[in-house]
């Protein structure tokens, strides 16, 4: 090696360890007031592209039974068919949406505690918490045709026009066979690789999935086909405004397929609102 050649390498070596060291120390957060936050691209953690958050607007607001513990929701030919919650005060309602009178209901058992709700073929379809049963009625009349019997929790109940969709608490969707109630399918729901549970009141709409999470002020938009998160649609300041106690939380999604109206609502929440979300056309 000549001595030219070794001088630069030394110089070229400490001018590589010196830049190693200045990339290090922005990497940890050292030198407060210095050049912005630097990473080394060998420290770069794989991270997943983030789920975009979306805004709402209010359209209407609307009466809602502020002692109606909302568990599951939904809009039907004109009306709201609602299931509400808590023991002994668990029933399913049809209720007008402007009014929010409640023109026919149904009491359930003192031992049970109301669910997820949803109407398919003219019958409505509830579950309930933790007692593994659910509930079919003549929607026209309120009569209970039977009972059907799943494993785990009831949280959740919407359909795709061929299967039930069953919400537990985790981040698995079941799909139901509607006459059997045998499982077609389960879909795993993830934001990029996190998995999101606590999967609450379900709406179908097109080849996606709105599902309220528990105790979070967010809807999430799901593709009903990968399971994945494409958006957050943000309702925080609803929740600020109507949430009156920490179990009075976001709970509530209908959908007007025909004037193609978008309604929420929350667990003894005064108001339903009909909302357009940012960015969507349904």
């Amino acid at each position: 090696m000549s001595l030219q050649f070794g001088i630069f390498w030394r110089r070229r070596s400490w001018a590589i360890l010196a830049l190693g060291l200045l990339l290090a120390a922005g990497a940890f957060g050292v030198g407060a007031g210095g050049p912005p936050y630097v990473r080394p691209i060998s420290l770069l953690q794989k991270t997943e592209p983030s789920v975009p958050v979306l805004n709402i607007k209010i359209l209407k607001t609307y009466p809602h039974d502020p002692h109606a513990f909302t568990q599951g929701l939904e809009y039907f030919d004109g009306f709201l068919y609602e299931s509400t919650g808590e023991t002994g005060q668990s029933s399913v309602r049809k209720v007008d949406l402007e009014s929010g009178k409640v023109l026919q209901k149904v009491d359930l058992g003192r031992e049970y505690f109301g669910e997820g709700l949803t109407i398919f073929r003219g019958k409505i379809y509830q579950l309930t918490w933790l007692s593994k049963i659910g509930f079919v009625y003549d929607m026209k009349t309120f009569r209970k045709l039977r009972d059907f019997h799943y494993y785990g929790e009831g949280w959740g109940l919407a359909h795709d026009g061929a299967n039930l969709i069953l919400s537990d608490g985790t981040n698995a969707l079941r799909f139901l066979d509607p006459e059997t109630l045998a499982v077609t399918r389960t879909l795993e729901v993830y934001a990029g690789k996190e998995a999101v549970t606590k999967l609450n009141e379900l709406e179908y709409i097109g080849n996606d999935i709105y599902s309220n999470v528990w105790h979070e002020n967010r809807i999430a938009w799901i593709d009903a086909r990968t399971g994945q998160v494409r958006d957050w649609i943000d309702l925080s300041a609803l929740a600020a405004q109507e949430q009156k106690e920490p179990e009075g939380v976001l709970n509530g999604i209908a959908f007007d397929a025909a004037r193609r109206r978008f309604f929420v609502t929350g667990k003894d929440w005064a108001h339903l609102f009909e909302i357009q979300i940012e960015g969507i056309a349904f």
